[in-house]
């Protein structure tokens, strides 16, 4: 263990219209199947968001995993908007408010070439499922020589996964929850649980297993992120059990207890607080106990310090 301080343009046929001469598109893109109509810059959909990506941040970021952040920082595009409504989302300024700049697929191209020659490791697309087809042309307009991450929330459909095929090299989904009541009442995504062992399933047939360069930087494979909430340690101990139990060692396990109360999670009487280390040394220990590889991190990362700042590019 370490410690841490394509689908290309539109198929028009099957999913766009025209309106007024305006492009529409009726969306399935998350588990949801919501059907919204989308049209470049709105949408009536749970993410409200266009088909055109609203971009937050376009920058180096070194608060990732040690393979994922390295000494050279990861390039992260931060997407504005989101699939699921996290109470306690640490970046709700730009998931729930959708601020940012608009940007077309060749815009976002542009944006990866930026990051590669800042001499990044990598360049890291951060919840970018409700923009997964801006997000695929934008990789058929100019593919990185350097690897391509997918950051999500694990709250993913197999399905959008395919139109990602070939493009990504790690995926780096959350689990979240070992219980759908929980996710539901938490996040309000229904049926959580299968729908992310079913998208992380996908991302291992996509990757295979993990590989890295000479300096330990991943290259390729699936990292699993799971975040210990306040009071919810049973939660954590099961969605450990789950990953062992479904995947047994493919996958490394970034273990977090950088949960600081963000939102309306501030109010909140059970997450109101950051997690004790009594609670945090519990999970751990299950980690431990299940053989599983990955990383953990430190007390002292509970912070809101670590929220980047959102430059709006």
């Amino acid at each position: 263990m370490k410690t841490i301080s394509p689908i290309l343009p539109f198929d028009f046929a099957e999913k766009c219209g025209i309106i007024n001469s305006v492009i529409y598109m009726i969306c399935n893109l998350c588990p949801r199947a919501c059907g919204a109509e989308r049209t470049e810059h709105s949408g009536n959909g749970f993410c409200q968001a266009g088909t055109l990506p609203v971009v937050a941040r376009i920058a180096p970021h070194f608060g990732e995993e040690p393979c994922i952040s390295g000494t050279k920082g990861s390039g992260t595009v931060f997407f504005s908007g989101c699939t699921m409504r996290c109470v306690y989302c640490q970046n709700h300024e730009i998931s729930f408010t959708g601020k940012g700049i608009t940007l077309t697929p060749r815009q976002l191209a542009d944006g990866y070439k930026r990051l590669e020659e800042r001499g990044v490791h990598n360049i890291n697309l951060v919840t970018a499922d409700h923009f997964a087809e801006a997000v695929a042309e934008s990789l058929s307009i100019y593919r990185p020589e350097i690897p391509v991450v997918y950051n999500c929330s694990g709250y993913t459909s197999p399905k959008t996964l395919s139109i990602l095929d070939g493009l990504i090299d790690v995926y780096l989904p959350d689990f979240k929850y070992s219980d759908d009541a929980l996710a539901r009442k938490l996040s309000h995504a229904p049926n959580y649980v299968n729908t992310a062992l079913a998208a992380i399933k996908e991302m291992l047939f996509q990757t295979g297993l993990p590989k890295y360069d000479g300096d330990g930087i991943m290259q390729s494979g699936v990292l699993v992120r799971h975040l210990v909430l306040p009071a919810h340690t049973r939660n954590s101990i099961e969605v450990l059990k789950l990953l062992s139990r479904h995947f047994n060692r493919q996958l490394p396990v970034s273990l977090m207890c950088q949960y600081v109360p963000c939102g309306k999670a501030k109010n909140d009487p059970k997450l109101g607080r950051t997690i004790t280390k009594r609670e945090y040394d519990k999970v751990k220990r299950v980690l431990f106990e299940l053989d599983l590889d990955g990383f953990t991190q430190d007390l002292s990362s509970a912070t809101e310090e670590a929220i980047p700042e959102w430059t709006f590019i």
